[in-house]
């Protein structure tokens, strides 16, 4: 994560901070384009240490409206019990036609701006809907990255400071 950090200070970005050994950054940029930003840090990733990553890149009002839209009652549920799927690009509803829900009541998922939250209250290893949720069809053509409640909330922190 040291590494990382050079590299995106290297890259002209400012106040770069990582959050814990999970890949996920936060700095300041005046850059203002969130895609073009992401391929620019993704080619630099990629001549640093040699291999690609997809990149997803988020400002504070955005990560700070997904959390407080969030259509779970998040204070009352175990972080590994709520998750936000953040997507590169806007999904349709109709993505996920061919998800049963019934079938995998009692988890639900919500459809946000980018988003997708995932209540599973057994956790995501043990969920049957994240499972169908992860299958290429659905994510086919968006980067796709899902980070537990924790971690939504730790993020939101660290972008606000």
């Amino acid at each position: 994560m040291a590494d990382l950090r050079t590299l995106l200070a290297d890259l002209g970005l400012d106040d770069v901070r990582t959050y814990l050994q999970s890949g996920q950054a936060v700095f300041s940029s005046g850059h203002g384009d969130e895609e073009s930003l992401a391929a620019e840090i993704a080619r630099a990733v990629e001549k640093h240490f040699g291999f690609a990553v997809d990149l997803i890149v988020r400002d504070h009002a955005y990560l700070r409206a997904i959390a407080d839209a969030c259509p779970f009652p998040a204070a009352d549920l175990a972080a590994k019990q709520l998750h936000v799927t953040y997507f590169s690009a806007p999904v349709t509803p109709d993505r996920f036609a061919e998800i049963d829900r019934e079938a995998c009541l009692p988890e639900e998922f919500r459809l946000a701006d980018r988003a997708l939250y995932l209540y599973a209250p057994n956790g995501l290893g043990r969920s049957k809907l994240a499972e169908q949720l992860s299958k290429p069809r659905i994510n086919k053509g968006v980067i796709a990255t899902t980070r537990n409640w924790n971690t939504v909330v730790k993020l939101v922190e660290m972008t606000g400071a």
